[in-house]
């Protein structure tokens, strides 16, 4: 049985279920859905935290989610991560292409426009090239409730297996087809990660035992060690003192992990294991920057 956060598109997220292959994630289980085709609809679990809460306390249970990438993650979501249960972990990714669509009644031009704060995530940037200045509504207002608001002269941004009857695409909804495709992860309660022989993505928190200068310099000296490719690392302050970190990295198999966590264990370090995401390669990569250096 599968489940989604309140503010995540269902149709994306169902997508992303029925594509990967997630629905069905304990094999041999008894449980029915609650959901009657989880290709279209996934159960609505609530906030992040309640869905994380859900997910640890139902057996067979697990919740698709938005994961930023699998290389670079969604702060929001490392910190709900770390924050929850300590079975929780993410066991796959995959991406899909979104389906967003700027559509309005036929004539239509200009107006407000509603979207919902999984659109305005994906969409923004698009938006706000175009001019737009949306009207923001819950994921879970129902589309009548949001044509109701746009008015006779509004719009939408919406998934198009919810374009209203009659209502027909506007200029400039072309360019949400430009959009990368969205990354979404399985997220399931474990006794321990996944075992895995081939590469996979981790996601590592710790915390030193110690905030002081060069506690950090020694916590990441057990990551080159190890020879993980280390991708993403960001602080983040802790009420129990020492800052929390957050790691992303490329891993060839559970042994290296394994080998890791014991010597972080055997140095007092704090840390939990968030995500194991089998693959090498995670196609579209992280939105590259351009530097402007001092003095280049």
């Amino acid at each position: 049985m599968l489940g989604r956060v309140s503010r995540e598109s269902s149709a994306h997220a169902a997508a992303a279920a029925h594509e990967a292959g997630w629905s069905g994630v304990a094999p041999g289980s008894t449980v029915v859905s609650a959901v009657r085709d989880e290709s279209t609809e996934l159960l609505d679990l609530g906030t992040i935290a309640q869905a994380l809460a859900t997910v640890a306390g139902i057996d067979d249970l697990a919740a698709v989610v938005h994961l930023g990438h699998p290389e670079q993650p969604s702060p929001a979501l490392e910190q709900a991560l770390l924050a929850g249960d300590p079975r929780l972990i993410l066991t796959a990714a995959t991406t899909v292409r979104t389906r967003w669509t700027w559509v309005a009644p036929p004539g239509v031009v200009g107006g407000q426009v509603v979207v919902d704060e999984a659109g305005m995530r994906d969409c923004a940037d698009v938006l706000r090239t175009m001019g737009v200045s949306p009207r923001l509504v819950p994921t879970a207002t129902p589309v009548a409730e949001r044509a109701a608001l746009a008015g006779e002269q509004g719009s939408l941004v919406v998934e198009r297996p919810r374009v209203p009857a009659g209502w027909t695409e506007v200029p400039g909804s072309e360019h949400l087809n430009e959009l990368a495709p969205v990354w979404y992860g399985l997220l399931e309660a474990r006794a321990a990660w996944p075992r895995f022989t081939a590469p996979a993505q981790v996601w590592l928190a710790f915390g030193p035992s110690d905030d002081h200068r060069g506690s950090l310099r020694q916590t990441l000296g057990v990551l080159v060690d190890a020879g993980v490719d280390l991708q993403h690392l960001r602080s983040h302050p802790s009420t129990y003192g020492p800052h929390v970190f957050f790691t992303s990295f490329g891993c060839p198999d559970v042994a290296v992990l394994d080998g890791l966590v014991a010597e972080l264990d055997a140095r007092s370090v704090a840390h939990r294991t968030l995500a194991v995401l089998p693959g090498d390669r995670f196609a579209p990569g992280p939105e590259g920057l351009t530097p402007r250096w001092v003095g280049a």
